[in-house]
């Protein structure tokens, strides 16, 4: 069985982040337990494989080629907003799609229709995800059928999963991630000023030109902010999550959260929005943000208070290796059922 991995969209190198840590730890597990994995080389037409696995949704034509030359595709994708929106959100999303997809030959809707991917979700050979809650968009709003539909945790690299509970001897929060809009990097580190409340960010911007970075930077001041850059020394980043008092997100939206987890491994209680994501990952064993700015602030000083005692979430941890035998395991199910 030969496993190729394409992933269409942003390219690494332009925006760091989850995706290429999910993407990068897939194949390597998936080599480690000795499947035949590896990087779809858009320029190889000397490639072959028996299964595509996609991490961004192909287009009709992807799939039409796919089809006729008999490799079935397997699409993972991170809902992340559309997974956190309201059930009537989803609902009316719903209408939509289904109104788009059976418009018959009407021009305006068949060309939207050509140019949408929301078809595609119902004739990849399955669907990956990892929540419920992606879940539900899949079906709800793609109206994709449960047998094209695989729940699949993501993992932990092995200095995470053999961490042990730290001295926790700084008095700060930690966050980690990239210093962006959607972390609300710049609202932490004001309500961090406003609630004398110090957090350590450990992350880059996406570029030190843009201006949120710069309105960031402008904040750090060593005291209620401090900053470290994204560190690839996973050792490290151990470290830093072991000696922390808690940790906090207060992203927009997120679809799983990887360094949620890491802080976790490291014995650290957390804080985080209070969504349909992380309500579904870590129930009454979390610490929720929500409310006004002001109610925030408060939430942060009294977690920062409090983090010393608090219970670290007791939730299942999973390992790379064991993310990938769930894949080759639907692998070798989708291939028995599609191969002639």
């Amino acid at each position: 069985m030969r496993v190729l991995f394409d992933c269409q969209g942003t390219p690494f190198l332009l925006a760091h982040g989850g995706a290429d840590v999910q993407v990068h730890n897939t194949v390597a597990a998936l080599r480690n337990i000795g499947v035949d994995s590896d990087y779809l080389r858009w320029w190889d037409k000397t490639q072959e494989c028996d299964l595509i696995h996609t991490f961004s949704v192909p287009d009709a034509q992807f799939l039409k080629f796919a089809n006729e030359k008999n490799i079935p595709v397997i699409c993972t994708t991170l809902f992340t907003a559309n997974c956190n929106h309201p059930e009537w959100f989803l609902r009316a999303k719903g209408l939509l799609v289904s109104a788009v997809l059976s418009g018959g030959k009407l021009p305006l809707v068949s060309t939207f229709r050509d140019f949408s991917r929301w078809k595609s979700f119902r004739e990849v050979a399955c669907n990956v995800v990892g929540l419920q809650a992606e879940v539900d968009v899949l079906k709800k709003v793609h109206g994709v059928a449960d047998s094209r539909i695989r729940m699949v945790p993501l993992g932990l690299s092995e200095p995470f999963l053999n961490a042990t509970p730290g001295p926790r001897d700084e008095d700060h929060l930690i966050t980690t991630g990239t210093i962006t809009e959607r972390k609300r990097s710049v609202e932490i580190a004001e309500m961090a000023h406003a609630a004398k409340v110090p957090i350590l960010f450990v992350g880059k911007p996406y570029a030190e030109t843009s201006e949120y970075w710069k309105r960031f930077k402008s904040l750090i001041d060593g005291r209620y902010v401090k900053h470290i850059r994204h560190t690839e020394n996973t050792a490290e980043l151990v470290d830093l999550m072991r000696r922390s008092r808690g940790y906090i997100l207060n992203s927009y939206y997120e679809n799983w959260c990887l360094s949620a987890h890491e802080a976790i491994a490291c014995g650290l209680p957390i804080l985080v929005p209070d969504q349909r994501w992380s309500r579904e990952r870590f129930g009454n064993e979390a610490v929720y943000l929500k409310g006004t700015p002001a109610e925030v602030t408060d939430q942060i000083k009294d977690f920062h208070a409090k983090a010393s005692s608090l219970p670290v979430p007791g939730i299942k941890l999973h390992s790379w290796n064991e993310v990938a035998v769930e894949l080759k395991d639907l692998y070798q199910s989708v291939l028995s059922g599609t191969r002639r």
